[in-house]
């Protein structure tokens, strides 16, 4: 398969007209292939916020509990069973639009089945297929987990599946309504319903809606690329 650099326009969100480019270069040899969608947000420390899992220094950055505050990376997940753990995803780990047929984001994978931290923090560049062909998502891998098959990639969207328990914990540091994250299985299943996630996470939940159209879990083709400084600047870390 021969693969093409691409590049992508990226425009300011403050009303100038300047704008730079993203490009999605090509790795020779990276991984390549066929795989499935998923959607998740469980507020949970990363996988890949391991310095242990990811085995690169700084790992992906993790939050306080307003999602805002960078906390030191071995602080444990705010997940941990004895309750003591004070780390969660950063609220700026969520999908963000480039132009209508691309965005950038982050994504749970694993390309074995099972947890699969060998890529960690490395960049795929995921086609949409069916209904949303012609779209592509550029995504840094933050997360693995046991759940993932061969060549899942898990999006991350706020308002998607999540711990119930914990998002009902974070709704008085974020500012939202303790039942405000959509049906406890499942999360949000409209737009009108991301209103009621906390501001911060409200734009990558319409991103579902919006840019995504509703579209549930498309199949992909998948190449790794470079990882673009949109990204690493968000996350830190950075895969050599």
């Amino acid at each position: 398969m021969k693969l093409t650099v691409l590049t992508f326009a990226l425009f300011s969100y403050f009303g100038t007209s300047s704008s730079q480019d993203i490009n999605a270069i090509p790795i020779e040899g990276g991984v390549s292939g066929t795989g499935i969608t998923t959607r998740y947000w469980d507020c949970c420390k990363p996988s890949c916020a391991w310095v242990v899992n990811a085995e690169i220094d700084p790992p992906v950055a993790t939050c306080e509990a307003d999602g805002i505050t960078k906390i030191d990376d071995g602080a444990q997940s705010g997940c941990d069973t004895n309750g003591d753990g004070t780390a969660y995803t950063c609220n700026n780990q969520q999908a963000i639009v480039i132009n209508e047929t691309f965005s950038i984001g982050f994504v749970a994978a694993s390309f074995t089945g099972g947890v699969d931290e060998s890529m960690c923090c490395a960049c795929v560049l995921l086609n949409f297929q069916g209904e949303l062909e012609g779209k592509q998502l550029l995504a840094q891998i933050t997360n693995t987990g046991s759940p993932l098959v061969v060549n899942q990639f898990d999006i991350a969207i706020p308002g998607e599946r999540r711990r119930w328990d914990l998002q009902r914990r974070l709704s008085q540091s974020m500012g939202a309504p303790i039942n405000g994250w959509g049906t406890q299985c499942c999360g949000v299943d409209n737009e009108e319903q991301c209103l009621e996630l906390p501001i911060e996470l409200q734009p990558g939940c319409d991103w579902r809606f919006e840019w995504m159209l509703g579209v549930a879990n498309p199949n992909v083709t998948f190449y790794q690329v470079e990882c673009p400084g949109e990204l690493t600047a968000i996350t830190g870390c950075i895969r050599a």
